[in-house]
């Protein structure tokens, strides 16, 4: 959900406040999910992973992908997927398309929190500290895009 998050945020950073026009905002939406779903699988990610497979001793009963292994895959994708929805609902409501940038990183960078919140719950980290770490690393990310005129 995190990694989506981000996405999400890198990429309505890249909205320029001049545009506005409904095909503008399908585009954007559409290739919001396109990048989500590049960065899932880059090339370099999987020569990694080819590597490391063939690295591996010759197994006497070959691995099988399982039915569980398909659901906990299409359940994170969802998850990842799902979680952009927040961050470009405000895009689709709100007709001025700064407000909605506006309103898009305040939804992203509340949702970070939350994740925050589980994630270092369920690690061990501490809740808070990792909830305002990951707002932390969103505002960053939010400073650089506006340095960068987004």
């Amino acid at each position: 959900m995190l990694f989506g998050l981000f996405m999400a945020l890198t990429f309505v950073g890249a909205v320029s406040a001049a545009t506005s026009g409904r095909e503008e905002l399908r585009t954007m939406f559409i290739a919001a999910l396109g990048c989500i779903s590049a960065d899932l699988f880059s090339a370099a990610e999987i020569e990694a992973l080819r590597a490391r497979i063939a690295a591996l001793p010759p197994v006497a009963v070959r691995p099988r992908l399982e039915r569980d292994d398909l659901l906990a895959g299409l359940g994170i994708f969802l998850i990842v997927v799902v979680s952009t929805l927040p961050v470009v609902l405000p895009f689709l409501v709100i007709a001025d398309v700064g407000t909605a940038k506006y309103a898009s990183r305040a939804v992203a960078l509340t949702m970070l929190f939350f994740g925050g919140l589980v994630l270092g719950h369920y690690a061990g980290y501490g809740s808070w500290k990792a909830g305002l770490t990951m707002v932390g690393l969103g505002t960053g990310l939010v400073i650089v895009i506006n340095a960068l005129g987004g």
